[in-house]
């Protein structure tokens, strides 16, 4: 229990904390705008010295693929359109449950507008109990948990473009209405780097295969990051700030344990900075994430912008051929500043999607006494939780 009277003390501390952080963040801001305009004249040739110096460079800093004084005004969503999403949740494995399995659910949602169609609000559960699920990353040094983490991002992605696919099939009667299929979250993956490779090889594949289903029916796909915290676009500006002729870092820099001279705005963020530049219903350029990992993926390279949708001014990620059809790039944008007003802040599909794939208390309690009866049923005996899960729940408090 949280004794309220005990925190109360630490209150004004925090509050004075905050209030010197919103004076320096006041002064990067006004810092960040003035290497904006020096990046400008200099964008093309920022650009090339970016590509030269990628392999010494120790920060990672998004390409713009349009000038940086790019203000784009997204156009309200056309009367009728479809929006597809998914999201999922889970029940991870303990030991002191009645049966070592897990549980992934994935919520799915398909609405139409302008259309007289039904929408479609369902969850679609998997239980996993197999030993080649349960212990097959551990040859990796993966957990368990870890892993059915990554296995739900495969099936998110799967159920994604099963679901879009089947509705839009060409020559069929809903293939030239506008839709948009959305995730929540980054399309870039940043949990595979690192990963060995037999391990990578099991998850990146059929999420790319499922993009590769969304390009054959021309449906472009679209992560939504709320409250992002990147600052990607930002490290653009570190190459105008470098005091050096060349960005080397590991020539230069690489004895500094502080601060690093060219980051003169950190810690401002991406979104704050787009902020201050963007009214509502405005993109900023568009980017092209250099992130490692995005060598894998082919010619699915994810792309961005920040797109103020009123309440926030949020990240949209787009995979590489999204980014390279202005029809497909301004469809999505349409769609989803749409979702943002209908959902009073934050796109409606992509919220129903979450509160169809959570799994509540009771959903935990009954799954599992589900499974209780099942395993009596079949003549096993001694079925039950650990003592400690039993007095936990017991709790006398």
């Amino acid at each position: 229990m949280l004794d309220l009277t005990k925190l109360a003390g630490q209150i004004p501390g925090i509050s004075q904390h905050l209030r010197v952080e919103a004076a320096a963040s006041r002064q990067r801001l006004e810092l960040a705008q003035q290497l904006l305009l020096q990046t400008y004249t200099r964008q093309e040739e920022l650009v090339k010295r970016q590509q030269q110096w990628r392999d010494r460079m120790t920060f990672t800093a998004a390409t713009p693929v349009e000038s940086l004084d790019t203000r784009v005004d997204v156009d309200s969503p056309p009367d009728s359109h479809t929006i597809f999403a998914t999201d999922g949740s889970q029940i991870a494995p303990s030991h002191h449950e009645i049966a070592y399995c897990y549980l992934i659910n994935i919520g799915r949602v398909m609405l139409h507008y302008g259309q007289s169609l039904y929408p479609l609000l369902d969850s679609l559960p998997e239980v996993f109990y197999r030993p080649e699920d349960l212990y097959v990353a551990r040859q990796w040094g993966i957990r368990t948990e870890e892993w059915m983490g990554h296995q739900r991002t495969v099936s998110e992605a799967s159920v994604l473009a099963e679901m879009a696919g089947r509705w839009v099939r060409p020559p069929g009667p809903h293939f030239d209405i506008p839709n948009l299929a959305m995730v929540d979250g980054s399309l870039t993956y940043w949990f595979l780097e690192g990963m060995p490779v037999e391990a990578r090889d099991r998850i990146l594949p059929p999420i790319m295969d499922a993009w590769n289903q969304l390009r054959s029916v021309n449906v472009p796909l679209l992560g939504y990051l709320s409250a992002s915290r990147s600052l990607e676009a930002l490290n653009f500006f570190r190459l105008q700030a470098c005091p050096h002729e060349t960005p080397d870092c590991i020539t230069h820099c690489a004895s500094i344990i502080d601060k690093l001279p060219c980051q003169v705005i950190d810690p401002l963020r991406d979104a704050a900075f787009w902020a201050s530049l963007l009214k509502p219903g405005q993109r900023s350029p568009l980017y092209r994430s250099s992130a490692r990992i995005l060598d894998l993926y082919g010619d699915h390279r994810v792309y961005f912008c920040y797109l103020h949708v009123g309440t926030e001014v949020a990240r949209i990620e787009i995979p590489q051929w999204v980014a390279e059809n202005s029809a497909l790039l301004a469809q999505s944008l349409s769609l989803t500043l749409g979702q943002v007003h209908k959902g009073f802040g934050y796109p409606v599909a992509l919220a129903e999607a979450h509160n169809l794939a959570v799994v509540r208390g009771g959903d935990r309690a009954r799954f599992f006494a589900l499974l209780e009866q099942q395993m009596i049923r079949v003549g096993l005996r001694n079925v039950g939780t650990s003592y400690k899960e039993a007095r936990k729940r017991g709790s006398i408090s």
